[in-house]
């Protein structure tokens, strides 16, 4: 899978490091609805992990409809988004908000800086417009 990669020494779990990759892969239309995806034992081989460690990404992702398994064909990037309620999806944010938050402090970013990077990030992310529902 072209451009995810882990870092040991992140204190993020490697398994989290995979998941957050694959997201933001599908999220910057890197890997496209439908694409096929590596298989764990691939892309274990290609990032240097245990196999379960890509397997538990995968079912997590799984679990998100982020991706789905076909049998015989392997598992690719959902067709569509997955579904969330407004309250699961403001938990998640706020969840990867606090971690992000965390990185910038550590690394002594001041609010201008992290806000700007997330800014940059956020305009290279197919988002749906704000008054769209899900």
């Amino acid at each position: 899978m072209h451009r995810l990669r882990v870092d040991p020494k992140d204190a993020a779990p490697i398994w989290r490091q995979i998941e957050e990759g694959v997201r933001r892969l599908v999220s910057t239309g890197a890997l496209a609805p439908g694409a096929a995806v590596a298989s764990v034992r691939d892309l274990a081989r290609q990032l240097m992990v245990n196999p379960a460690t890509v397997a538990k990404a995968y079912q997590r992702l799984c679990e998100a409809g982020v991706l789905t398994v076909r049998r015989g064909e392997g598992t690719s990037v959902a067709e569509a988004p997955p579904a969330m309620r407004r309250p699961e999806r403001q938990r998640v944010l706020r969840e990867a908000a606090l971690r992000y938050a965390g990185v910038a402090a550590t690394v002594g970013a001041t609010e201008e800086e992290a806000v700007r990077e997330l800014r940059a990030v956020l305009d290279r992310v197919h988002l749906p417009a704000s008054g769209a529902q899900r």
